[in-house]
C-alpha cells in the first residue's frame, strides 16, 4: 500500500533558486516520470517520516499541486547529501507501474548476535544491499540474517537468503553475505616474531663454540712462540 506525500511544482531554475527553497525548509525533487519528468518541491520531514517507517523502497502516491497528474506513483531513485550540513541536498523519484517489474535494491538486515562472537569471532557483513525484480506491490522491506544461526567459521551466501518465489534475485548466489571468523593475524604474527627470535638465538649458539675455539687456537699459538 502507498503512503501518501504532497508537492509543488518547481516553477523556478537554478543554484540560486533551489538555494532559496531550501533556506525555506523546502526540498528540491525530480520526478522521473513514464512519459516526462516533473521538478517538484517537497518537505523533508515528511519523507524521513515515511522512509523510516516504510524503508527505502516504500510505495509513495506523490500529488503534486499545479501537476497535470492528481498523483503518482513514485519510489525513491537516489538522493544527494548536502556537503556540509545534516540532511539531502536534493532528492530523484522514479514514477512506477504497479502492473510492470521493476529492478531495487533491498537491505539485508543482520538481527541479533552471533554465537561464534562469545568464542572470539569477528563478524563480517560484506553485501549490504541484495538486488532483486519484482512488482512494486511485492518489495520487501528488508531480508533478515538470524545470526543466532551463524556459527563460528560459516559463511552466509546468497542461496541461504529466506527470498519468496515471486522475487527473482539478481545477484550471484555464490555471493557472500555475512561470516563470523576467528581473527588469527595477530596470532601469526607473534608466531612468526616468535620463530624470528628462536632463529637469531640458535644463530647466535652456533657461533659461540666457532668463536671460543678461535680463541683458543690463538692462545695456543701465542705459548708455542
Amino acid at each position: 500500500m502507498a503512503v501518501a506525500l504532497a508537492g509543488k511544482i518547481r516553477e523556478g531554475r537554478g543554484k540560486g533558486f533551489n538555494r532559496r527553497l531550501r533556506a525555506e525548509g523546502s526540498l528540491p525533487a525530480v520526478v522521473y516520470g513514464k512519459n516526462s519528468n516533473v521538478s517538484v518541491t517537497i518537505q523533508p520531514k515528511a519523507l524521513n517520516k515515511i522512509l523510516e517507517e516504510g524503508g527505502v523502497n516504500v510505495l509513495i502516491d506523490l500529488a503534486v499541486e499545479g501537476d497535470t497528474e492528481k498523483k503518482r506513483t513514485v519510489v525513491l531513485k537516489e538522493h544527494q547529501e548536502h556537503p556540509v550540513k545534516e540532511g539531502w541536498f536534493h532528492v530523484d523519484f522514479l514514477e512506477i507501474d504497479m502492473r510492470q517489474v521493476i529492478k531495487v535494491q533491498v537491505p539485508i538486515v543482520l538481527v541479533g548476535h552471533s554465537p561464534g562472537e562469545k568464542q572470539g569471532g569477528i563478524v563480517e557483513h560484506s553485501l549490504h544491499l541484495l538486488s532483486i525484480r519484482c512488482l512494486p506491490g511485492e518489495i520487501p522491506v528488508n531480508f533478515e540474517v538470524i545470526m543466532a544461526d551463524v556459527l563460528l567459521d560459516q559463511v552466509v551466501h546468497v542461496s541461504d537468503l529466506k527470498v519468496p518465489e515471486n522475487l527473482e534475485v539478481i545477484n550471484l548466489t555464490s555471493e557472500a553475505v555475512v561470516s563470523v571468523h576467528e581473527v588469527k593475524v595477530k596470532e601469526e604474527k607473534a608466531e612468526e616474531e616468535g620463530e624470528e627470535v628462536a632463529e637469531i638465538g640458535e644463530a647466535a649458539a652456533g657461533d659461540a663454540p666457532k668463536t671460543e675455539a678461535k680463541e683458543d687456537q690463538e692462545t695456543k699459538d701465542s705459548k708455542d712462540k
